[in-house]
Parts: structure tokens; sequence; C-alpha cells
């Protein structure tokens, strides 16, 4: 095994030797970040780079420690809702009956929150960099849907009761608000003609489900079973795989 030697006990030929190349080392580094574009001193100094947050002398963001944090707190959420789901204190299948709503409704949020993901995933996938703006944006969606753990339990261990249903219903239509202005924000920030803008065309499912929403709402009071029937509606309507953001990315790599 060879010991490890520090540079200022070295052998008085090496040690001189090592300080040269040390410092003609840092002068050659100083000069390429002289004669490099201010913009790409900032990208490459690794001072200025933290968790992927990239800032430019021209305000530009990199999108990576929104898409990371994202991910974390949609995670997180799912795992509140499924550890929010006690265990039934009876050894036989019928002590599992009386837990049918909450399951019911886990599974339901549980499409939704993937849903949520997977369409943010895809959004991203087209956001080239983020601003202030579009990180606030990004944490009002996360607010509301931060909610559905709760509503979830309140309907579902009040077996669908009306002022719970309607409630749940109250969430997903302000979380889906909160993803249109997310989507709109983005699209501000980077023109009519980008990508993302081009992608979400005429965006007929987005503006289907809060309308429906606000139909389930008050029909939570009248039949609870239409609005759950609704919201069962709107998550299959996001479930048909959605090919809008991979169309427009195939045909700008093909151009």
């Amino acid at each position: 095994m060879i010991a490890a030697i520090p540079w200022n006990q070295l052998p008085k030929g090496l040690y001189n030797r090592s300080i040269k190349q040390r410092n003609g080392g840092l002068a050659n580094h100083r000069l390429k970040l002289a004669a490099a574009p201010r913009e790409s001193v900032w990208l490459r100094s690794p001072a200025w780079t933290f968790g992927g947050q990239i800032p430019t002398s021209r305000g530009i963001m990199d999108k990576g420690r929104l898409e990371a944090f994202s991910d974390g707190v949609i995670a997180i959420i799912i795992t509140i809702m499924v550890l929010e789901m006690k265990a039934p204190h009876g050894t036989d299948l019928a002590s599992l009956y009386p837990m049918l709503p909450v399951f019911l409704s886990y599974v339901l949020s549980f499409v939704y929150l993937g849903i949520y993901w997977n369409n943010h995933h895809h959004m991203l996938h087209v956001t080239e960099r983020v601003s202030g703006g579009i990180l606030w944006a990004n944490l009002h969606l996360l607010f509301w849907l931060s909610l559905i753990p709760f509503v979830t339990r309140w309907m579902g261990e009040n077996h669908f009761a009306s002022a719970p249903t309607a409630v749940y219903g109250v969430v997903l239509f302000m979380a889906a608000i909160a993803y249109w202005i997310l989507q709109r924000t983005i699209i501000s920030k980077h023109g009519e003609d980008s990508l993302m803008a081009v992608a979400i065309g005429k965006d007929y499912k987005g503006k289907l489900s809060p309308a429906l929403y606000l139909i389930a709402i008050p029909s939570a009071f009248l039949r609870q079973w239409i609005a759950g029937a609704i919201y069962v509606l709107v998550a299959l309507i996001w479930l048909v795989p959605d090919k809008r953001i991979e169309r427009v990315l195939a045909d700008s790599r093909n151009k």
C-alpha cells in the first residue's frame, strides 16, 4: 500500500515543481474564464451550481430543481394517503367490507395524482427555462394537490357523504385551475409559438374538466353517486394517453 504524502511535505524539488504546476493550472483556468462568454462562465463554474438550479447573467434558470421538487412532493402525498388507510382489527374478510369506501376513495385519488404527475412530467419536457412566476404557479398547484389526502380520507371514512364529496370536488376543481395557470405561465414565458403552446392547442380536455367539476359539486348534495360518477368520468378522460406533447417533440426532432 502506498501512503499518501501531503503536497507541502514533498522533497524540495518535487515541492517546487508541484507549486509551479498548481499555479500554472490556476492561471490557465483564469485565462479560460476570462476568454469565455459571461453566460458560459456562470454555467461552468461549480460555485454557482446548486441542485441543478443554474442562474445565468440573463436571468435564465434551469428546470431541474423544479422537476425534482415536484416529483418529491407528489411522492410524499401518495405516501401520506396510503398511511392514512388503517388496517381493520378483524381477521376475516368481512372485516374489510367497512374499509371499502376508504379503499375506493384512495384508488380514485391515486389515479388523479398519477394523472397530474404524468402530465406535469410531459409539460416540463417542453419547458426550456423557468422563472419566478413559474415557480409560484407550480407551488400553487402543489398546494391543492397536497390537500387530496385530507379530502380523500374525509370522503372515504364518511362513506361518500354529501359535504365531503362536494369538498373533494372543490379541491379537484382548484387543482385543475392551478394546473391551467401553470400551463399559461409557462406559455407566456416561452411565447405563443413555443412547443408548449403548439402541443396544448385548444386544450378541449383542460376546459372540459373544470366544467364537469362545477356540475359534480352541487350534485353531491342531491345524489352523491352522480358526483362520484363525474369524478370517475374525468379520470377516465385523462387516463387515455395524451400524445400531444410527445407528437410535437417528435416533429421538432425530425425537422
